[in-house]
């Protein structure tokens, strides 16, 4: 072992033998031993982890809106093919953004601003695809791609938010106007309703008065012979306007009251409360 020498490769890590200058063999992790004599050597080291790489790429919409896109691609060499890896690419990185690159602007300027936020996702499969398909050949495999961000030009950006404020502002008049027609319909409903049974509470206890002069009319002429009705009404209006006249000097909220009094007034008054009970007997009738 004297004329040989050993070295050791990392984990995580493949090495690439080449004897005379030319491709010999990979290099697990581990300790190697190589013949200086036989012209073989450790011509270079690749980590198999998984890298990322950020790609901004400036491009524009079918609407003609300027965007900037931000694509984060991981990718990593494969074992297997480390040689291609080695061999083909000098700088893999310059050479994943530049398909990048590629793959963005022929997909992107068939779609509109907001179809492109709709569909990052689909625009991310798709360079996923055509970066798969291309650099496996150089032995790489492209592990993932995420879409994370894209930023249109400010101006845009500035528009875009004055017309997301307005319209938010319509749809909030909106709801305000719908809000207070509901309630006005719910206020005039409740008048309408409150109306309807006042007139029904009026219309009742008028019925209650009708009814209960009726009877007394009639139990008093059943029993006081040879008395009209008129006679009976006119003595029950008497009593009413008497009674009256003591409740209201019995309220200690009025301190002098004018009320006329006589015979004629007494039947002028009586007149008017029969007429006026006998027409609303009538209407509750109708």
């Amino acid at each position: 072992m004297g004329n040989s020498f050993c070295t050791c490769v990392n984990q995580a890590n493949i090495g690439v033998v080449e004897r005379w200058g030319r491709f010999e063999r990979l290099a697990e992790p581990g300790l190697h031993f190589f013949n200086p004599f036989a012209g073989e050597c450790l011509a270079g080291v690749l980590s198999t982890r998984i890298c990322s790489l950020d790609v901004r790429v400036e491009t524009k919409t079918k609407d003609n809106v300027f965007v900037q896109l931000v694509c984060s691609i991981q990718y990593r060499v494969v074992k297997e093919n480390a040689d291609d890896a080695y061999y083909e690419l000098q700088n893999p990185k310059e050479q994943i953004q530049s398909y990048v690159f590629d793959v963005v602007r022929a997909i992107v300027p068939r779609m509109n601003l907001d179809e492109l936020f709709e569909q990052k996702g689909e625009v991310a499969k798709s360079v996923l695809e055509e970066l798969e398909k291309i650099m496996v050949a150089y032995g790489y495999n492209i592990e993932h791609i995420l879409m994370v961000d894209i930023i249109p030009d400010p101006h845009v950006r500035k528009a875009m938010n004055e017309i997301n404020a307005a319209q938010r502002l319509q749809l909030a008049s909106v709801y305000k106007g719908e809000a207070e027609k509901v309630l006005q319909i719910k206020q005039a409903e409740g008048e309408a309703e409150s109306k309807y049974l006042g007139g029904v509470g009026v219309a009742r206890q008028r019925q209650a008065i009708t009814d209960g002069l009726r009877e007394n009319i009639v139990n008093f002429s059943h029993k006081v012979e040879g008395t009209s009705a008129k006679e009976v009404m006119d003595l029950i209006m008497i009593t009413q306007y008497f009674d009256t006249i003591k409740d209201l000097g019995n309220s200690s909220n009025n301190t002098t009251v004018f009320i006329p009094h006589g015979p004629g007034h007494i039947r002028d008054i009586g007149d008017q409360i029969r007429n006026g009970l006998m027409e609303a007997n009538s209407a509750n009738v109708n």
